[in-house]
């Protein structure tokens, strides 16, 4: 049985609130795995997954780190104060910390936004590390439109026809340097802008990529976005084990959800990987 330690890892500014899973007796035999959450309430969301996810690979030997990024979770600092080069530092200062640790180039384990932050930071690690893509978004500017989206949406609820702006208006708030409130987040014109300029992109050097998509089709199929993507990514030389698995998209569902198929696909589609 696998057992997590908490604790804060000091960065480059201030602390942040960690998880570890090592494996009981032969910690880090099989490599380093780091955790990127997804954006705002997607990380709460998926918190149960990540963990049943990380125990997983912690009981087949791998050592896995959860952080929490500066003003999320536990971690110093407020999401009002985010931005995205901070969080890119954070994941960047992690994967040197757990390479000091245990001797191995950690894995970057991405969701949703998360596999962007994971994708920019892997262009710089030498070398390259493996990634694994849980349900990747296709774009930051994308990410952005649909956070976005949820504030048009309160407004149709809450306010008068004649004060209702639509998401090209919050963003030229944005770029005028103007913070914005949504779902109880406030977000910041350099987070927002940040996010809206990450791309889905490799290293030149040839990359392992374990794409796992969850699906509600029967059977379970990627999204075109997926096969269009891996395509473009195989065709240039890296290996992409893509999968998808049944099941709820847990990230956002109302009730806290879980998906063992994707705990079982995951496992299977980084079996071969030991550094």
């Amino acid at each position: 049985m696998a057992y997590p330690d908490a604790f804060f890892l000091p960065v480059q500014r201030g602390q942040r609130f960690c998880v570890r899973y090592t494996p009981a007796g032969a910690a880090g035999s099989r490599g380093t795995i780091l955790y990127v959450h997804p954006f705002a309430e997607e990380m709460n969301k998926s918190r149960r997954m990540a963990a049943l996810q990380s125990r997983a690979f912690a009981e087949a030997g791998w050592t896995v780190l959860q952080m929490d990024l500066f003003g999320c979770g536990d971690s110093e600092g407020d999401f009002g104060e985010a931005d995205w080069q901070q969080w890119l530092a954070d994941v960047l200062d992690a994967a040197a910390w757990l390479r000091g640790q245990t001797g191995h180039v950690p894995s970057l384990w991405g969701l949703r936004a998360g596999c962007l932050i994971a994708c920019q930071a892997a262009m710089t690690m030498e070398p390259a590390p493996d990634l694994l893509l849980w349900q990747p978004a296709a774009s930051g500017k994308q990410s952005l439109q649909q956070f976005l989206r949820l504030k048009v949406a309160s407004q149709i609820l809450g306010e008068s026809s004649s004060d209702r702006i639509g998401t090209q208006q919050l963003r030229e708030q944005l770029v005028q340097g103007e913070a914005i409130e949504i779902a109880g987040y406030t977000l910041s014109p350099t987070l927002a802008l940040g996010l809206e300029a990450a791309e889905l992109t490799l290293t030149v050097d040839p990359s392992r990529v374990a794409w796992l998509e969850v699906a509600p089709s029967t059977p379970p199929e990627l999204s075109p976005f997926a096969r269009t993507r891996i395509q473009a990514w195989q065709a240039v030389g890296h290996r992409v084990d893509a999968r998808a698995v049944g099941g709820a998209a847990f990230w956002q569902t109302q009730e806290i959800t879980e998906c063992p198929e994707l705990i079982d696909a995951t496992l299977a589609a980084v079996a071969a990987w030991n550094r």
